[in-house]
């Protein structure tokens, strides 16, 4: 018998084709966050300034939508459609089917990290990442908490046509309050009080030091940490409150 491994992997190439083959998942993953980062780039063209706060945001927010938008859509789509129950009831492995998923969710992620990399470095005048290590670590930990927070968010989502709504209820006050498209210290203080106990602003903060100013990870050691604790609480979330069945009367 092939073990849980292989078989992950074999569903993790089962999910990367159905990804490319759904043009609208591959807009939304991709296309989205890029559309903001050429639009922003534009508004703020020749602005070092403003372009070395929204290159770090957009890839925040590239995180979190590849993350945490994407699997709580795609969870409640599986769990609504049967998908999940009758894949339980396979010998696949569960262990092995997820972590396809989420593993499917991770490279997503990862490869829009290197595309906003890559876009800052040729069109927005940004050098090479000044701390390689740094930058792993933060997407490392931004994966891992918003796609906790995202899975643990799908318990909550009714069915599939209220899952727009109940994703981008988080989704965009989160990228507006915690500074994707601006230096969220010039922001209202009560806002900016929110913005330093979410999970994002310190992502972008933890982008920003690896990307741009060069900050090391003892400098942003505080923010790893409100990062982890969200990923902690939204493990145990999602873990205690995965269902494989449908809730459709």
């Amino acid at each position: 018998m092939p073990s849980a491994f292989a078989l992950a992997w074999h569903q993790y190439r089962l999910e990367r084709r159905m990804f490319w083959r759904n043009p609208t998942a591959a807009f939304f993953n991709f296309g989205f966050p890029l559309l903001f980062l050429a639009l922003f780039g534009a508004i703020f063209s020749g602005d070092q300034e403003s372009l070395d706060v929204i290159v770090p945001g957009i890839a925040g927010m590239a995180v979190m939508s590849t993350t945490f938008s994407a699997l709580a859509h795609n969870l409640v789509f599986l769990r609504e459609q049967g998908v999940l129950k009758r894949m339980r009831g396979t010998p696949l492995p569960e262990g092995s089917y997820l972590g396809g998923v989420f593993a499917n969710a991770v490279t997503n992620a990862v490869i829009q990290i290197l595309i906003v990399v890559v876009a800052g470095k040729l069109f927005f005048h940004l050098d090479w990442p000044k701390d390689w290590l740094e930058l792993a670590v933060y997407v490392a930990a931004g994966v891992t908490c918003l796609a906790a927070l995202g899975v643990a968010w799908a318990h909550v989502i009714p069915n599939f046509d209220a899952a727009p709504a109940y994703v981008n209820i988080v989704f965009l006050p989160a990228i507006f309050i915690s500074g994707v498209f601006y230096d969220v210290e010039n922001s209202p203080s009560f806002l900016r009080d929110i913005a330093q106990a979410l999970p994002l602003t310190h992502l972008i903060d933890g982008l920003s030091g690896a990307l741009v100013t060069g900050s090391s990870i003892a400098d942003n050691l505080s923010g790893l940490v409100v990062i982890a604790v969200w990923a902690a609480a939204g493990i145990v979330l999602a873990v205690r409150g995965f269902s494989w069945e449908s809730r459709r009367a």
